[in-house]
């Protein structure tokens, strides 16, 4: 899908046109829409497509005057009763009169300029554009962290009730999402240390100042996934641990139970046996034979019980 917007009186209007000033949109593109960009715009075709490999690295490229950036922007989704949490990359294509974005997919990140929800935004400032992108996508990346690390607080008070394998997988797929994040945002920091020295960036100290900014708090992100994906780690694996005792205690009470179950069978084997027993014919054997039975289950139990098996 292609849309084009502009900045009118403090708003953000959409039109059909593609003029210089405006702000291009590329979603899930499809080959008649990227070959009107190509053509109207004379983009390099590879530009348009970077973005749309979902394998594609964050990166600066400059060529012919056109300056490509790529990062990594977070996303979620619901997969059953949990939110999934991953990245994708994000196109910024950036000229002398005009910005374009590709994306491949809709995101509430390009619907906020998109809306007119972000404040100070034009199409016309296409360098501050830029930034005030980067600085949300930081801030988005923030806030899905607090998110993951409230899920995870809530995973482990179920974790403390059930013990079930349910919760563990859970955590782990919070713990995918910690990799993915800080994978993007360490990619992304070295973007922002690059477009600090790119040209454009250094026309205005404003701007120059916005994008220290946006370092900064990329660099917080960092830190936050690195210190939630340690807490993860080490509440899976004592919980991990944890499940795995547990099953050794009912193993092991199993086993107690069986060993006290087996002396009435045994006793009962002996008497059983086709050939003279003692008290055989006699009603007084029968109760013997249940009292050796049940003594020997009773001190065996008691013997265990003493070695703490129950």
């Amino acid at each position: 899908m292609l849309t084009v917007f502009r900045s009118e009186d403090g708003q953000v209007v959409r039109q059909d046109s593609i003029e210089p000033g405006c702000w291009v949109h590329l979603c899930r593109p499809d080959d008649d829409e990227i070959a009107r960009v190509e053509s109207e715009l004379s983009i390099d075709r590879d530009y348009l497509l970077a973005a749309l490999d979902d394998e594609e690295s964050p990166r600066v490229d400059s060529e012919e005057g056109d300056t490509l950036i790529i990062i990594d922007i977070p996303f979620v989704e619901n997969s059953g009763k949990t939110l999934s949490y991953s990245t994708l990359p994000l196109g910024i294509i950036h000229r002398d009169d005009i910005i374009l974005t590709v994306c491949l997919r809709d995101t509430s990140l390009i619907d906020m300029f998109a809306e007119g929800k972000v404040k100070g935004f034009s199409t016309n400032k296409k360098t501050r554009f830029i930034l005030q992108l980067l600085q949300r996508n930081a801030a988005r990346f923030l806030q899905y962290l607090k998110q993951i690390d409230k899920s995870s607080v809530a995973i482990e008070a179920e974790l403390h009730k059930s013990m079930q394998n349910r919760e563990l997988i859970q955590m782990l797929g919070l713990e995918k999402s910690l990799v993915y994040f800080s994978t993007s945002l360490t990619s992304n920091e070295r973007v922002l240390k690059k477009l600090l020295r790119l040209d454009f960036i250094q026309r205005y100290p404003d701007d120059t100042e916005l994008l220290e900014d946006v370092l900064v708090e990329n660099e917080q992100a960092i830190s936050m996934c690195s210190i939630y994906r340690d807490i993860l780690s080490g509440t899976m694996d004592a919980f991990a641990s944890i499940i795995s005792n547990n099953l050794n205690i009912i193993m092991k009470l199993l086993a107690s139970i069986t060993i006290v179950l087996s002396i009435p069978t045994i006793v009962a084997s002996f008497f059983g046996m086709n050939t003279g027993v003692p008290w055989e014919g006699s009603i007084t054997g029968f109760y013997i034979a249940m009292g050796i039975a049940f003594g020997g289950s009773l001190i065996t139990a008691l013997i265990l019980w003493l070695k703490k098996m129950f």
